[in-house]
């Protein structure tokens, strides 16, 4: 049987905070309700959140207008404080973000194996307008 690697995609941002403050905004679930959406027509209505290794999570992905909606969600590999987290999504893709403490800021990289149904492009598209997002949301927050 011939098994072929994942496209691995690669997002990543830039954080004017310190890397305490990024990560909890990135792993509390009453913060990744703020900022985990790909698009203003959409938003994340709840989130449950284990942040440790073989901890779970799952992250309701809704359409506003109620039209669609998923849940996002996955066990952690791996989970390193202010450095690390690494999950396996689902459908057994693979998702590793990296966190680096840079003082005044921190430099989030997330990268996820592409799934093959949507072009790379679209989902690096999707993952980045998160990442943006999330950028925005943790850049304003007290």
């Amino acid at each position: 049987m011939e098994t072929t690697n994942p496209t691995k995609v690669t997002v990543q941002a830039v954080i004017q905070a310190p890397v305490d403050k990024v990560w909890r905004l990135w792993s509390e679930p009453e913060h990744i309700t703020k900022w985990n959406q790909a698009s203003e027509d959409w938003h994340a209505p709840r989130s449950e959140n284990d942040l440790r290794v073989g901890g779970k999570f799952t992250t309701r992905m809704e359409a506003k207008d109620g039209s669609m909606g998923f849940d996002f969600g996955g066990i952690y590999d791996e989970v390193r404080l202010h450095e690390t987290i690494a999950y396996t999504m689902g459908d057994g893709r693979k998702v590793h973000i990296t966190f680096v403490d840079q003082g005044n800021a921190t430099t989030v990289i997330e990268t996820f194996d592409a799934e093959k149904t949507h072009p790379v492009e679209f989902q690096q598209a999707g993952w980045q307008a998160i990442m943006n997002n999330f950028k925005q949301y943790a850049e304003q927050a007290e």
